[in-house]
Order: structure tokens, then sequence, then C-alpha cells
């Protein structure tokens, strides 16, 4: 496996990539060009300045997280035939720049939804969390200005401001549009820019819900192994492939996330991994941990070892991390918390690695 690190920009983030050199085992960074508006192309230029600056610190940028889809695609509208070739010219841009993984979503208005940015710990630290009676007994207006008051002074990957200005009109589209309507525009979707994906080499992965289950009554369908499975074979293509997150798809405990991983990478779908730990209450509420295995409901040893057990050769970052030793950061995206993750993550390979060779 290749470990990666997502990176905001020297001017969206308080890691810098010196800092990021500093921890061992991390080959690449995951970027994006946070400053041009959801639907427009990709400049190549821009493109290709942020990977001088990757490069320039010996790392590649071989994953692009997020390309966003435009509301108008998800919502099926006429307008989306403009978008989806500002997308396909995109993906042709990337791919001059030598990227070969893009890491997307669909979910309805929201990328993410949490109902604490900093929910206080035990320990001391600080976490995203999310509990059902605050997010079903709140106007999502009001859910848009928590997100951004808490967001420490930093644009938070979905939640753009200009975007959500609008909210109320996106919800007013939204209303009666079924599950069914949305796997129907993906798949539009999809058999519109795969072929391009395909003849440039890049592998498209689409990222689950977070969390996977209807927030505000809206839509979502990249929630389940049933969901997934269908979304794979609706355009039946290497590059049709998934963003593996332990951390999206493990908030549901119906999810069997190590069986769901050796599923689909058995059927060569997983270009890209994302891998965090959540503890769920009894009432379904959860909030991040530390990326330990014991600190939280899902079994982190099991999933690297399904990554390992398939010979897992993709990208794979350290998800959401706990801010800790009073780090001031972009909520989820500190240094510190993700470093120590990236070691638990390696620590449990090269134990698999030496076992595999007997070593041990």
């Amino acid at each position: 496996m290749k470990m990666t690190f997502r990176w905001f920009g020297k001017d969206n983030d308080t890691v810098s990539l010196d800092e990021v050199r500093q921890i061992p085992g991390v080959e690449g960074i995951v970027g994006a060009l946070y400053h041009i508006p959801v639907g427009e192309v990709w400049p190549l230029e821009d493109i290709l300045n942020l990977k001088k600056q990757v490069n320039e610190k010996g790392f590649h940028l071989d994953v692009i997280e997020s390309v966003n889809v435009h509301e108008d695609i998800k919502l099926g509208l006429p307008s989306r035939e403009r978008y989806i070739e500002n997308y396909k010219q995109t993906i042709r841009n990337l791919a001059k720049a030598g990227v070969k993984v893009i890491c997307y979503n669909f979910m309805p208005v929201f990328d993410w939804t949490r109902s604490d940015l900093a929910k206080k710990r035990s320990d001391g630290s600080t976490v995203l969390a999310y509990e059902k009676d605050k997010i079903e007994n709140i106007d999502p207006e009001e859910m848009v200005r928590r997100i951004e008051s808490g967001s420490n002074g930093f644009l938070l990957p979905g939640w753009e401001r200009e975007r959500l200005k609008t909210i109320k009109n996106l919800f007013a589209l939204y209303k009666g549009v079924t599950e069914d309507d949305l796997f129907e525009n993906l798949r539009y979707f999809l058999e519109q820019i795969i072929p391009v994906a395909e003849e440039c080499g890049i592998k498209m992965a689409i990222h689950p819900d977070d969390p996977p289950w209807s927030v505000f009554g809206l839509p979502r369908i990249v929630t389940n192994k049933e969901n997934l499975e269908r979304i794979v074979k609706m355009v039946d293509s290497p590059s049709n492939g998934i963003t593996l997150c332990s951390g999206s798809l493990g908030a549901n405990p119906n999810n069997d996330i190590p069986e769901m991983f050796r599923y689909f990478l058995e059927m060569d779908r997983v270009p890209f991994v994302h891998v965090r730990n959540i503890k769920i209450h009894e009432n379904g509420d959860f909030e991040e941990t530390s990326h330990r295995s014991c600190d939280g409901s899902l079994d982190i040893c099991e999933i690297v070892k399904a990554l390992h057990d398939m010979n897992f050769q993709g990208y794979i970052r350290p998800d959401h991390g706990r801010m800790i030793w009073n780090e001031k950061a972009r909520p989820g995206y500190g240094l510190y918390d993700r470093a120590l993750g990236i070691m638990y993550l390696l620590g449990i390979w090269d134990s698999l690695e030496k076992q595999k060779k007997g070593r041990v």
C-alpha cells in the first residue's frame, strides 16, 4: 500500500509539507484546488503549480480529493450537461499532470454531517461527533451556521460558504427526489465520465456517504455493500471504483467493514482507502477516536489485515484525527493525531509483513 496525507495547500493549511516529510512512510500528498468553484474546469496551470509544490518536497500527487460534483448533476437537471463536460475536461487536465485516482462523492447538499466539531473526550482531546437528536432537531440553516462557527476559520470541504448560501433553494430542488432517482442520476454521470477516465488512465473512486443514512430527509445511496456493488456494476469498468472509508461506512454497525474491504478488494475496485476509527454508542450516536482498535468500535487491525491479505497496492491515508497537544487546526485535520495514525497503520502492516516472511 502507498501511504498518503491529505493537504489543503500552503495558504489554507496549518500543516506544512516540511512537517509531513517528517512522518515516516508518507509517499504522496492528496490534494485539490479549493479555489475553483464546484462545477468549473480545473485549469491545467493551477494543477501543475500544485504538483510542483508537492514534488519539490519529494512527494507524488497521484491522488486528488475531491473533484466535487455539481448539484445539478445529482439532481439530473438539464444544466448538468455543461457541468459534466467541465468534469470531463478536469479529468483530462488532471491526467496530463500524472494524477491516477480521483476521489469524489455523490451526497446531496452536505458532503458530511456532524453535530459537534470539537467534542471533548475523556483524555482531553477534541473530536468530530454525531448526535442524532441534535441533527434531527435542528434547522439546516442553523447547522450551516454552527459548522462555520466551529471551523476555526478554515474552509471545510463540502461546506463551501457560497454554495450553502442557497441551501433553502437546494432543499426545495431535492423535494421529491428518491434514492432511485439519485441512482439514475449517478448512472448517467458515470456513463458520461468513465469512458474519459479509461482513456486517461484514471480511476474514479466514489466516497461513501458520511454518515451512511439519510440526513434532513435527503436521499443517500453510497451506504452499504449492496449499494456499492450496484454502483460499480452500473458501468462495469476498472475505472469505476470506490474509496473505501472505514469511518463513514462503519458508523452503521450493520456494515461488516473487514468483510466489505475483502469483497471489493477481490473485485479490484478499490484504488483508494481512508482509515479511521469511531466509537458507536448504544443509541447510534458516534464520535471519532484515535486509530487504535481498542479505542473505538472498529477493528482496525483486521481492516489492515484485509488490505495486506489482498496484497493492496493502492493508496491509503489516515482519515480524521483527534485534536491533541493543544494544536489549533482545521477540525479533524491536524498534524499530530494523523501522524500517530499513520504510524499505527504502518506498524500493523510491518508486523504482517514479518509474519508473511516467517520471521515472527
